[in-house]
């Protein structure tokens, strides 16, 4: 019962910034990240978020269609691009609320040692009961597959979510 509280946290959070801001968490660590990071190739943007050089592909065009970043030549190699985050993606990131993850590793933060050490201890035996040692996982807090857009997240537990020829649709 327990986890599935914490599964549903996690979908009503991802729904909320879906319908409320049209944003999915993904696309909202990623302006997080260009805003403290300032301009990076994509490359180096994955790998500090922690995903595909594929899907982050994918979401910075889709910021990029809603102005949220841009484009522009690396100065010491013209035949690279760097993403950094525009004006109006500052004040998109101005207005949005916490993220599920940024509150829980503050308030994990705060635990003492013991009860941290516990509970890493408790979950890696959840995740050896379920037999999930092996499942890769993205280490951000989102409903649904990474690869989700901002409409199927915001209804992914009213109907089934896939293209025409059942593949994920990327964020």
């Amino acid at each position: 019962m327990q986890i599935r509280k914490i599964m549903r946290a996690v979908e009503l959070h991802s729904s909320s910034l879906a319908s409320r801001f049209k944003l999915t968490t993904p696309q909202l660590i990623i302006l997080k990240t260009l805003s403290k990071k300032g301009s990076l190739p994509p490359g180096i943007l994955a790998k500090e978020v922690n995903l595909s050089h594929a899907t982050v592909t994918g979401i910075i065009k889709r910021l990029e269609s809603k102005e949220f970043v841009n484009k522009e030549p690396d100065t010491s190699d013209r035949r690279s691009r760097n993403i950094s985050i525009t004006q109006k993606g500052m004040e998109m990131l101005a207005s949005m609320p916490p993220l599920l993850q940024e509150n829980f590793i503050n308030k994990l933060s705060s635990l003492q040692e013991w009860e941290k050490t516990m509970l890493l201890s408790t979950l890696q035996r959840i995740t050896s009961l379920m037999s999930a040692e092996d499942i890769e996982a993205a280490p951000v807090l989102v409903a649904g597959p990474v690869e989700a857009s901002v409409e199927a997240i915001s209804t992914m537990y009213d109907e089934p979510v896939s293209d025409n020829n059942d593949n994920k649709v990327d964020i």
